[in-house]
């Protein structure tokens, strides 16, 4: 297992003023402009009716409790009529925070499900050479931590910020109308109230780095120790992967520490602040009260005013963690996004009507690491119906050549050849409908035998018979105690390699492909599976043109002609009984094989 566990971060990652992110982030939110329209104009009156409430209490002490010249019944009714309409605001703004909540949800909803289609669709169109760079755990934290954190930001703290910065604005403008002297003095506060939060949020911004880095590390290494458990437990690694996740686990339990550091010295000091300009407000307004130059209502309405003004920076620790967190991660998710590690595909992509099946390596070199080619100017030819056999040891380019035919890969020189066409021209989707791939490993989709062959496809009930007799999974569907509804994969039935393979070849043989692949199709199955994998890879074959890797010599025999590889190039070819005459490295590979064959048959016979 992996010391780096697979995994690392981007740095200066949810910067908040970057505004490459916020368009992109806008780009989402357009389609739904309506509805995030309707949202803020429904803050607007949040905002309107919060601001309001303080101004009422000035009224009613002011005008008619501290009135007490006025005659009672013009103090009571008074007192009813500001109580009405008291009420009546908080009544309206009840009803606005509803619907406002309902409309971010359920744009948020929209936009989140938008972007995870996406995110979703653009991986599948990525090179097989991505995703061999980027861990399954790293991939799967963007389309859930990281669209959930995009989510909450969403619904929590775009809408909200303009409200609260609304809110801020508007107290600002109603204290300096209602004293501004009381409010210079107030605004002391405020550069130092800047300075504390822009501290705040550099310190917050790489706390949450560094939280999201071990987490998404945390996760990579629980993916790759699961998905490998039986080697773990086979080569007794059940401790060193332990403590190994006590380590990550320790990493990230100090970061969250760090963070909790952070926004505990944060708050506090906030209050603080809060204290120290509600006891400016006492001093001061007290003695414009006694001096008869300020109005005890208006004394009240100052304090509740800078209770709702600390009030969203209180939350801004809450809400600054939300923003940091779904900054960066829009960062990364933008960042896969804009990544455009795919095959080039041509405007009008050629689509044939028929496929002779004409194969053609013209100078192919090939390296999947710079420095370290895998095929170097291979050449080779194969003709329709044929069927051309690949040997050689591990590592001498065999599957490389399955890839760059799939064209899963392009050749950095050099070029691949379909019916005399560049596969370059060729639209890849019909290019791969048109070749049949049997590899050794095997992929179940949780769900029935018969959506295992069918996967897309539809059928006719006696065409899907014909397919289960011709792959020989005849005996296998009739053991089955659904057949072929019975579930298999996650969840079901689990299959042995074997029927893997006769499931594999059910598949092809339901696409009719013009070329048939066989990479190892026969490797680790017993005696009598391989007899029925040959018989399904006879029917397979018919008619097609084919290139089969393989070992055993029962496969390469079939093969009208064999190319044997060493080092990413040929070095001998011709039919079994030509090359077994030259006594080459292909007779060196066979008496190999027959001698480890032999040992295995006296040791069995031993035992």
């Amino acid at each position: 297992m992996q010391h780096s566990y697979g995994y690392f971060e981007e740095d200066q990652l949810g910067q908040f003023g970057s505004v490459r992110l916020w368009r992109r982030l806008f780009g989402f939110i357009a389609p739904y402009w309506k509805w995030v329209s309707l949202a803020v104009f429904l803050s607007l009156i949040v905002t309107a009716a919060s601001l309001a409430l303080p101004r009422l209490i000035q009224l009613a002490m002011d005008d008619y409790i501290l009135k007490a010249q006025l005659p009672l019944e013009q103090r009571t009714s008074g007192l009813l009529y500001l109580g009405l309409i008291f009420c009546g605001i908080i009544l309206i703004g009840f009803v606005t925070n509803f619907l406002q909540v309902i409309v971010l949800e359920w744009a948020g909803q929209r936009i989140m499900h938008s972007m995870r289609q996406n995110l979703f669709v653009h991986l599948q169109w990525l090179n097989l050479s991505f995703f061999n760079a980027h861990p399954v755990g790293k991939l799967v934290t963007r389309l859930t931590n990281d669209i959930q954190n995009m989510y909450e930001m969403f619904t929590s703290v775009i809408v909200t910020l303009f409200n609260d910065g609304l809110k801020l604005i508007g107290i600002l403008a109603i204290l300096f109308w209602m004293n501004w002297r009381l409010t210079l003095i107030l605004s002391i506060m405020l550069p130092v109230m800047l300075i504390v939060t822009l501290l705040f949020g550099r310190l917050a911004r790489d706390a949450f780095r560094e939280i999201r880095t071990n987490l998404a590390r945390i996760n990579a290494f629980i993916q790759e120790a699961v998905s490998g458990i039986s080697i773990i437990q086979l080569f007794l690694r059940e401790k060193d992967t332990h403590d190994k996740f006590i380590d990550l686990n320790r990493i990230y339990y100090r970061s969250t520490i760090y963070q909790i550091h952070i926004f505990g010295f944060f708050i506090p000091l906030i209050e603080v602040m809060s204290s120290i300009s509600m006891a400016l407000i006492i001093w001061y307004g007290g003695r414009e009260i006694i001096q008869d130059h300020m109005t005890l209502g208006i004394l009240t309405a100052f304090i509740s005013y800078m209770r709702l003004f600390f009030q969203p920076i209180r939350e801004l620790s809450q809400k600054y963690s939300i923003v940091q967190s779904a900054m960066a991660s829009a960062e990364r998710i933008f960042q896969l996004l804009e990544t455009r590690d795919m095959l080039p595909v041509q405007s009008n992509p050629i689509v044939l009507e028929e496929l002779d099946g004409t194969i053609e390596f013209k100078n192919v070199d090939f390296e999947y690491e710079s420095d370290h080619p895998v095929i170097r100017d291979l050449s080779f030819r194969v003709d329709p119906g044929e069927t051309l056999a690949l040997v050689g040891a591990t590592g001498s380019g065999k599957t490389t050549i399955i890839n760059l035919l799939e064209r899963f890969y392009d050749p950095d020189e050099g070029e691949i050849r379909l019916d005399g066409i560049n596969l370059k021209h060729f639209d890849p989707q019909w290019l791969r409908d048109q070749l049949g791939l049997v590899m050794q490993d095997v992929f179940i989709v949780p769900g029935t035998m018969k959506d295992n062959i069918l996967l897309d496809l539809q059928v006719e009930t006696e065409q899907l018979d014909r397919l289960v007799q011709l792959s020989q999974l005849s005996g296998l569907v009739d053991s089955l105690p659904d057949g072929l509804e019975t579930r298999i994969g996650e969840g079901g039935m689990d299959l042995s390699a074997g029927q893997k393979q006769l499931l594999a070849f059910a598949r092809v043989l339901a696409r009719n492909p013009s070329i048939l692949v066989l990479d190892e199709a026969t490797a680790n199955v017993d005696s009598e599976t391989e007899m029925l994998i040959e018989q399904a890879i006879q029917a397979a074959l018919a008619n097609r043109t084919s290139i089969v890797i393989a070992h055993r010599l029962s496969t390469i025999k079939r093969a009208d002609r064999i190319l044997v590889m060493d080092h990413g190039a040929i070095v001998e070819q011709g039919t079994h009984e030509d090359l077994m005459s030259q006594e080459g490295l292909y007779y060196h590979l066979q008496t190999l094989q027959n001698d480890v064959h032999r040992n295995g048959i006296v040791m069995s016979e031993t035992s």
